[in-house]
């Protein structure tokens, strides 16, 4: 297969200036200005390469609206706040949302929408779905006005880069990424110097040739987001498929047309992720201050916030849905489905208890 644009760069930049680690090949994958996959294309839905919770059913959007709404009036029904999306796709989740809120009183007079997004292409789409409304953009939370604030972030984390290690006789070492022997292509190597850092020590007992990951730029968001929400008052959500306890395993993947690929094949045209570590990331938060709420199951926090009641509504309201509303529930809350994988982890400040979450049931 022929070489990718993007490939032909990292390939110059390996033997210019030696492998990357996974983290940084991730990062150019993903978000190379010129040649990554999320500059380039809009890869959801259906025809896309993967579909969102949103764009499966309009029920996921509303119900986030109403847990918005219902942190706001528990704030205070602060007159100005700011309802902020990370990586908001579409605009579809923000659309439903809004939509299902518009009689909440006072709520959307309070509004302030920011939309932190990175590619254009999407920026686009996501003007085109929003065009009734008063939208800003950034290209990171720094950027966001101070002030009490609402944060949403689905299916964010996982697009974040890791970096991955290696257990090898009593020692971990990094994986990195490097121009196959044949000088065509990459591979996987491992660094030959042992790894000392401390984020490594809450992997413990590891047998050998264990795999760890770990992600500084997911949990680096989180301390900015926990900054603000204890500073300024407000509440987060992070809604993403992973696990709720650090575990072993290498979970970076490449997607392409609803199909799992090699992360190595056609770099910049392929989606690369990997699983969210729940635990870390509820560690940094309650390392700034905010209090914790979950993770619990994406089934359970969609069916605490009424989405069999939403769905009854809606299949009463046209009989004629009746099936595909039957399939989207079935597919954002099933085991087999999105209903265990994914999770939802809350940050707050610590009065404010948000709707979805009971403390007493962690996973």
């Amino acid at each position: 297969m022929t070489a990718t644009a993007l490939e032909l760069h990292l390939c110059n930049v390996i033997t210019t200036h030696g492998p990357l680690t996974m983290a940084r090949y991730m990062a150019e994958a993903l978000g190379h200005p010129e040649h990554g996959y999320y500059m380039t294309r809009d890869p959801f839905g259906a025809p896309g390469d993967f579909i969102t919770a949103p764009e499966i059913s309009q029920m996921f959007g509303e119900l986030i609206g109403a847990w918005c709404a219902d942190v706001w009036m528990k704030m205070g029904a602060p007159p100005m706040v700011h309802l902020v999306e990370l990586g908001p796709v579409r605009g579809t989740l923000m659309k439903d949302a809004l939509r299902a809120t518009r009689r909440v009183p006072g709520f959307h007079e309070a509004l302030s929408i920011h939309l932190v997004e990175t590619s254009p292409r999407l920026r686009e789409t996501q003007a085109t779905s929003l065009e009734s409304q008063s939208v800003r953009w950034h290209d990171t939370t720094t950027d966001v006005p101070e002030g009490p604030l609402i944060v949403i972030a689905n299916e964010l984390f996982d697009a974040l880069p890791v970096h991955q290690f290696q257990f090898t006789e009593g020692q971990w070492h990094e994986r990195l990424v490097e121009v196959s022997q044949e000088g065509a292509g990459l591979r996987l190597v491992l660094d030959p110097a042992p790894n000392k850092s401390k984020t490594l020590r809450r992997f413990v007992q590891p047998n050998d040739s264990a795999i760890a990951e770990i992600c500084p730029a997911g949990v680096a968001l989180v301390e900015h987001i926990v900054e603000r929400v204890v500073r300024d008052t407000g509440a987060a959500l992070i809604i993403d498929y992973g696990h709720a306890a650090s575990g072993y395993g290498d979970t970076v993947q490449g997607v392409r047309d609803h199909a799992t690929q090699s992360i190595f094949e056609a770099p910049g045209m392929v989606d690369l992720c990997a699983h969210v570590d729940f635990a870390a990331l509820a560690e940094a938060g309650r390392a700034g201050g905010a209090t914790i709420w979950g993770p619990v199951s994406q089934s359970t926090f969609l069916s605490q916030l009424g989405l069999n009641a939403r769905a009854a509504t809606l299949t009463n309201a046209s009989p004629t849905d009746a099936k595909d509303i039957a399939a989207a529930t079935h597919r954002l809350t099933h085991a087999d489905e999105m209903g265990t994988l994914f999770k939802v982890l809350g940050f707050s400040k610590a009065s404010l208890h948000p709707a979805g979450f009971d403390s007493r049931d962690p996973i």
